[in-house]
């Protein structure tokens, strides 16, 4: 899987988002918001989604307005404790929620996750998704790659792009 995208650079401006865990409960949400934004590119069904969230090495976060779920992400955790490498599996913020720096939140809650276990950080990304290349950029990663016709089925291509591990955040917050 590939991280599909999210805006750059945004401010969280409501003051009843939250982020917290995604729900198994959320996935037909998610689907939803996945056939507005990955329609060319094979969006996940709700049943990927419950997969994805029960599956133990994975940690999926989403942000909430009020009730509403506007979007969501997720990171595997792979390797050995010690030597633990991190993939981003997708960030997605719904149309009309974006550009209010929810993508921005939950990366800084996935990227918290690789750097509790001073592990790299690995994703795939759009090469022409300009905003979420610079997000990323923003927070350390570097492109290491290309991957021809990675998705599919457009054959659009994707950007590889690692950020080198970090140290844990500091007690209390995130980094």
């Amino acid at each position: 899987t590939g991280c599909r995208g999210t805006q750059g650079p945004q401010e969280v401006t409501s003051s009843k988002v939250e982020i917290g865990p995604l729900l198994p409960r959320d996935a037909a949400r998610c689907a939803a918001i996945e056939s507005l934004l990955f329609a060319g590119d094979s969006p996940w069904p709700a049943q990927a989604f419950r997969a994805e969230i029960s599956t133990p090495h994975n940690h999926y976060f989403a942000v909430r307005d009020g009730d509403d779920l506007v979007g969501y992400a997720g990171i595997s955790v792979l390797g050995p404790a010690g030597d633990h490498e991190c993939e981003i599996h997708t960030i997605a913020v719904a149309p009309e929620h974006q550009g209010h720096g929810h993508g921005r939140g939950l990366l800084a809650a996935l990227l918290e996750i690789a750097d509790t276990r001073r592990a790299p950080v690995f994703l795939e990304v759009r090469t022409d998704n300009e905003a979420a290349i610079n997000l990323y950029r923003r927070n350390g990663f570097e492109i290491v790659g290309t991957r021809k016709g990675y998705y599919q089925p457009s054959g659009a291509d994707a950007y590889t792009m690692r950020r080198e591990q970090r140290s844990a955040p500091p007690e209390g917050g995130r980094p």
